[in-house]
């Protein structure tokens, strides 16, 4: 059964083969990596299950990972890169002021005064917190990053599509910068 492209939120892609036996590598871009297994079948952008876990061990930064769908190593190998979703309606409740990550990538970004900063290309968690990589800023080659905070993101408005951000540094001073963070 398919389900609308729109319903779908991207929770993990396989990584390539591991071993001998049809194995895959997840990477898994939920809050808490374990949850990914908790949400039924994976899908495609379409909606269509594609993959249905049926074992997995945490390895490193990922997981390995068998599926339903009997694979041969050559068939885990050409999955790599593959996306999967699961249905929205399979996630938990949003509190107030939280976002997946999937619905920020894309949003355009302004400045308190609505000056157009670009948009919102990745949000990444190095270790400290979610941080917004933004790409396409008038005047500026490059990425640059913000802290996805409430201080330096103060509005944030899926419906509307835009993130409003109150930089603590001067932008302008970067311009030229291939990557930088405020």
């Amino acid at each position: 059964m398919s389900k609308p492209a729109d319903d779908l939120v991207f929770v993990a892609a396989i990584a390539g083969a591991h071993g001998i036996k049809g194995e895959c590598k997840v990477k898994s871009f939920t809050g808490k990596p374990e949850a990914l297994f908790d949400y039924g079948p994976f899908l495609n952008e379409k909606g269509e299950v594609i993959y249905t876990p049926q074992r997995w061990r945490l390895n490193k930064d990922a997981f390995i990972v068998s599926f339903t769908q009997k694979m041969t190593r050559d068939d885990a190998q050409a999955a790599r890169g593959t996306k999967l979703y699961v249905p929205r309606s399979a996630l938990p409740e949003l509190e107030e002021d939280e976002y997946y990550h999937s619905d920020l990538i894309g949003l355009k970004v302004q400045l308190l005064d609505g000056s157009p900063m670009g948009k919102v290309r990745a949000v990444h968690d190095f270790g400290s917190g979610d941080i917004l990589e933004i790409v396409d800023s008038p005047d500026r080659r490059g990425a640059w990053m913000i802290p996805f905070t409430l201080e330096q993101v103060p509005h944030v408005s899926i419906n509307e599509g835009v993130v409003t951000i109150d930089p603590l540094e001067e932008i302008e001073g970067d311009k030229g910068r291939d990557t930088n963070t405020l």
